[in-house]
């Protein structure tokens, strides 16, 4: 398996389970590399089961640097080169990070735990932003980040794999075990329904608000800080926008009234023109989360397990699967994510 040359590994199979953003990005990085690649999920095309379904899909290693380690801003600043390689439209147009004066001290608190971000006055954020003007003193802006709309690019993702000469088979369940006697290679993406292989994994939960105005114009997700957690509002495709970032320790995948007035009250103390937005979604997604919430790469001998990436899943999905790709194809080994036996 530690060959170099793509067409050597032309007649080399490599089944990968669950068709979610960590799935996608293995299947394509192996197709890519030469491997014959099957990707399967339980779902179907729609992949409206998959956590993926309900992400924010903010590509913002520097602003996650706040509450996670720092192999997290490592690798997902390489995640965002591989990003603009595959898909070159991908839009970096940075993050914006906003507080109220009540909220200051959290404000000052995250400019502290960050870096590569630039500090903006109001007329700075007036210009970057033209829909906040007036509405808030100083921002906190991350130039180098970006955002992608998941229930947009995964399809693509998946398209480019059957170009790239893989095949993804939908509505099919899996057992690594069984597809281990088929290929010279399985790659166990599945999530939360690989408790088989990580016990320990537990589902953290992120409720979403999709909602449509077309009184409020944003270019970037923009993070408002909270007495509980940074919430954010994320521009979509025609006028829609995303908020998100609620992380509770439950398995019970319905939105609270709660959460759900928590969400609301954040997308107007953005803009009051968001009180009078029509409500389009609202739902819940499930992250699965190693007791350190940091990503793993398992490898027992022909399968290899991909799990716990936990609220980073869009951020971390590249760089993990090049991490795999480079095991197999040359024996690397990142002592921070992956795991022997």
């Amino acid at each position: 398996m530690h060959q170099n040359s793509a067409s050597s590994h032309a007649h080399q199979s490599v089944s990968i389970i669950g068709a979610g953003i960590a799935g996608a990005w293995h299947a394509l990085s192996f197709a890519k590399a030469g491997f014959a690649v099957t990707l399967f999920d339980r779902d179907d095309a729609s992949m409206t089961r998959a956590t993926s379904h309900f992400a924010g899909g903010m590509l913002a290693p520097w602003c996650e640097a706040e509450a996670s380690e720092p192999v997290i801003t490592r690798l997902g600043a390489r995640s965002l080169d591989l990003w603009r390689a595959e898909l070159p439209e991908t839009p970096f147009n940075g993050s914006l990070v906003i507080a109220h004066a009540r909220d200051r001290a959290d404000f000052d608190r995250f400019a502290r735990l960050t870096g590569e971000h630039d500090r903006l006055d109001a007329a700075a954020i007036a210009a970057l932003e033209p829909s906040l003007e007036g509405r808030f003193h100083d921002a906190l802006f991350f130039a180098r980040e970006g955002h992608v709309e998941p229930r947009h690019v995964l399809p693509k993702l998946h398209a480019r794999l059957t170009a790239a000469g893989g095949t993804i088979k939908f509505q099919t369940e899996c057992d690594p075990d069984e597809l281990a006697q088929q290929s010279n290679l399985v790659i166990d993406c599945r999530g939360l329904a690989a408790r088989d292989r990580f016990p320990e994994l537990r589902g953290v939960k992120g409720e979403m608000i999709i909602v449509h105005t077309d009184e409020v114009a944003l270019s970037r997700p923009v993070r408002l800080m909270h007495p509980r957690w940074p919430l954010y509002v994320i521009p979509r495709d025609d006028h829609h926008f995303m908020i998100g970032a609620t992380s509770i320790e439950s398995e019970d995948d319905r939105v609270s009234v709660r959460s759900a007035l928590e969400l609301l009250s954040a997308a107007y103390a953005v803009h009051p023109a968001f009180g009078e937005a029509r409500i389009v979604e609202i739902g819940a997604g499930l992250r699965p989360a190693l007791p350190d919430n940091l990503p793993r790469i398992a490898i027992e001998k022909s399968k290899i397990s991909v799990n716990g990436l936990y609220r980073h899943g869009f951020l971390l999905a590249p760089a993990l699967a090049e991490l795999t790709l480079n095991y197999v194809q040359r024996g690397e080994i990142d002592n921070e994510v992956m795991q022997c036996s």
